[in-house]
């Protein structure tokens, strides 16, 4: 084996390493030292996994590996593009904070309705130590940004998600894991940084066994837990204190049944409860395995699709009653990229995209079916549901119509919302597009989630990954119109004031379809750029303008991130 496919192994199969290096069975999850379960037989498979003693004296190897990342750094490493320059993608609002104990917050608009009873949490990128090298804006450890609700009162908290990769960091006072996104760039970067990676774990001050990544990606609530989620690790479950605090609980591998990674998206059935999940392969074939969880968290068998035969960047899927969608979009893994000085993900945009469609209960891949749908690039999927008894299956989606510079220029990236129908008789896919403006991060009614949907609220980018608002779109207009404007409502929060993806709450949790789609509030975070001031909006879903009836305003800024999610309080009591 050359340097290069050593390195190049390391590098991109560092998932599979937690498997083949120290634990070949990963027979237990990492832990957090501040929530260890004590008896419960549900989470006796999360117990913390000591680091192995050190086969070498690591102190003098410790020092002679970060001077050779400054090595790489100053003299290797090519001139820093924008995107990777940790100077330029940390600057104002996306510069870390640090952690923020549980700290009460004023009201200072309005009043906060009982239904958000609860707490909203936030997860994004927040570099525990400023890189030393290249830096990309997705790399960040997580951080949550939790707003408690409890009788009109509001508690705000951040906390990292104390990941294996943020402790061990934490202890060594310096980046020691490589960073997925922008660690390689180039050949000679890579077979060094991977030799050294590897030489830090022969020495013991990583073990890849335990896990690598930063869980800062998304939050799910499913199985009696709350999981902070990154696509290339496996979750974290993670609760809230009754005084607000965020705990760690540890990684959570399913009783043993989740040994790699799943997605950042999983899809819960309102109905049913069942988790419909899957993970992506970026080298090894096959590049995409699809399961699922039952109600209880038992995790069914792995079904792997063989019928993608590109190693796609699979971020996101969608579910209806029957079948789950899923997109080969144009975004693949790249290895000349690294020859030529580039990276290894990179765009084929010879490529037609394409949308898998399986039933959801497939036990192998035969009714696998794939239909071209060119130019449609879906990153993040809002929703999908069946019409004509089952013969058509429609998907809502925003396409990413720049694709070439997802990973290197988010704000040349242009998002429309589309609708695609599927006709599973004929074969014959049609679109509609929703609206010309720029827009992602959206969301819906979970209530609907695999059902018909009539509303969708979606972030105005401004450019991504800024947004300056919300809008509201009435999905029915398609019926009416084939090419209007489905937007209905729109909030702009004003000048320098850019939002986080919004998220749809019901008024009544309990008794949803029995009140209009759109009977509950959006809400969001806020920050103003110019007072430096970070705020939780809270906007009525049925109004014409999403009205703000009540803002927050929170103790501490709130940097840009990802994905949110709102817990009820009855649920945040069960956790």
């Amino acid at each position: 084996m050359n340097a290069f496919t050593f390195s190049f192994t390391y590098t991109l199969l560092l998932p599979y390493l937690k498997t083949l290096l120290f634990s070949p069975n990963r027979k237990s999850s990492y832990a957090s030292p501040q929530a260890i379960p004590k008896k419960s037989s549900s989470t006796q498979h999360n117990k913390l996994k000591p680091l192995k003693k050190p086969l070498l004296e690591p102190s003098f190897l410790e020092v002679f590996l970060n001077a050779c990342d400054d090595f790489i750094d100053t003299y290797i490493d090519p001139p820093r593009h924008p995107f990777i320059d940790p100077e330029c993608v940390l600057s104002d609002n996306f510069a870390p904070v640090d952690e923020l104990p549980p700290t009460e917050c004023e009201v200072v608009k309005g009043t906060l309705p009982p239904c958000l009873n609860g707490a909203y949490i936030r997860n994004g990128p927040n570099p525990q130590y400023f890189p030393r090298g290249p830096f990309h804006f997705f790399d960040g450890d997580g951080m949550l940004h939790s707003t408690k609700i409890s009788q009109g009162k509001a508690i705000f908290c951040s906390r990292y998600v104390k990941t294996y990769k943020y402790l061990v960091e934490k202890k060594a006072g310096y980046s020691v894991i490589p960073n997925v996104f922008s660690d390689f760039n180039n050949l000679i970067a890579l077979v060094i940084r991977g030799a050294m990676s590897i030489t830090r774990i022969i020495i013991g001050q990583f073990d890849p066994s335990n896990g690598f990544g930063p869980a800062n990606t998304s939050l799910a609530l499913f199985g009696g837990k709350l999981f902070a989620l990154y696509e290339s690790d496996i979750p974290y479950a993670i609760k809230l204190a009754p005084n607000g605090d965020i705990i760690t609980i540890g990684s959570h591998n399913f009783d043993e049944n989740l040994s790699i990674n799943m997605t950042a998206h999983p899809k819960i059935d309102p109905n049913t409860n069942e988790v419909f999940a899957f993970r992506y392969d970026p080298i090894l074939f096959p590049y995409l395995t699809y399961f699922r969880i039952h109600p209880n968290g038992v995790k069914s068998h792995d079904l792997p699709i063989f019928s993608m035969t590109r190693p796609s960047v699979v971020h996101d899927f969608a579910i209806t009653k029957n079948y789950a969608i899923f997109p080969d979009i144009q975004i693949e893994m790249n290895l000349l990229g690294l020859i030529t000085g580039g990276a290894p993900v990179g765009t084929n945009l010879r490529k037609v995209p394409r949308l898998g469609v399986i039933p959801r209960y497939a036990i192998d891949e035969s009714e696998m079916r794939w239909f071209e749908v060119p130019g449609f690039n879906m990153m993040h999927a809002i929703n999908a549901w069946e019409e004509d008894n089952g013969d058509t299956i429609v998907v809502t989606a925003p396409n990413i119509l720049s694709i070439e510079h997802f990973l290197k220029r988010l704000d040349l990236v242009h998002a429309t919302i589309e609708q695609v129908k599927i006709d599973l008789k004929t074969g014959k896919v049609s679109r509609n597009l929703m609206s010309k403006r720029n827009l992602e991060l959206a969301c819906i009614n979970r209530t609907y989630i695999g059902k018909k949907n009539k509303y969708i609220y979606a972030a105005i980018a401004d450019p991504l990954p800024k947004a300056k608002g919300v809008v509201k779109l009435d999905v029915s207009m398609l019926e009416i119109d084939q090419q209007p404007d489905c937007i209905v409502a729109t909030r702009i929060f004003g000048p320098n004031c850019f939002c986080s993806e919004p998220f749809f709450v019901p008024k009544d949790h309990d008794n949803v379809f029995a009140a209009d789609e759109d009977d509950g509030y959006v809400v969001c975070y806020m920050h103003n750029e110019s007072t430096r001031e970070s705020s939780f909006m809270v906007m009525d879903a049925k109004t014409h303008d999403l009205e703000i009836v009540a803002v927050v305003k929170l103790p501490h800024r709130v940097p840009y991130g990802f994905h949110g999610i709102f817990v009820k309080e009855s649920d945040l009591n069960m956790l």
